[in-house]
């Protein structure tokens, strides 16, 4: 082998591994964490504009878009507290992601699907959080409901925050030993 050829080899390798150091732990869960508070901005304020509160687009038998607002936690827990929960939730919401996005930073490159899980995580809580400060509650706009039993509407900050936890209970019994 040449050593031009050689040289093109080793250029090729550094910018591989480059681009896997950039995308590795904590900057993946980081990343994806923005792409799931921009995926659930976007959505909430397309839901907020093309749907009337409280009235339901049917898509399926089982699926509805629904406009909503949550001034509690998950469920609605809270709700009708009297307001003082609004920034009780944004201080927890606050502390919560303040601790996640510290836990990325003390990732092993290895520990992709714990990286995965808390980018999810913290793009979902941050998501809410911004609704919450900035709108006083939270906008769910998906519905899924079973003839008359209807689940709580929910979001695409939710839909991550429970696909992350999902992650990080798979990755706390199959991962292998650090």
């Amino acid at each position: 082998m040449s050593d031009i050829q050689k040289s093109a080899d080793s250029e090729r390798h550094e910018s591989s591994s480059l681009f896997l150091r950039a995308l590795s732990n904590p900057w993946l869960g980081f990343l994806l964490a923005a792409v799931v508070i921009w995926v659930d901005q976007y959505t909430k304020a397309l839901a907020s504009a093309e749907l009337q509160y409280r009235v339901p687009v049917e898509i399926t038998s089982w699926f509805d878009l629904m406009l909503a607002h949550n001034t509690g936690a998950a469920f609605s827990f809270l709700a009708s507290a009297g307001g003082w929960q609004r920034w009780f939730l944004a201080g927890v919401a606050s502390a919560v992601s303040l601790v996640v996005a510290v836990w990325l930073t003390r990732l092993k490159r290895s520990e992709l699907m714990l990286g995965i899980a808390l980018g999810l995580i913290l793009g979902g809580g941050l998501g809410n959080l911004i609704d919450r400060v900035n709108l006083g509650y939270v906008v769910d706009f998906i519905s899924w409901h079973y003839n008359d039993w209807y689940w709580p509407a929910f979001n695409i900050a939710d839909s991550a925050i429970c696909l992350g936890a999902v992650l990080l209970v798979w990755d706390s019994f199959f991962a292998e030993t650090r």
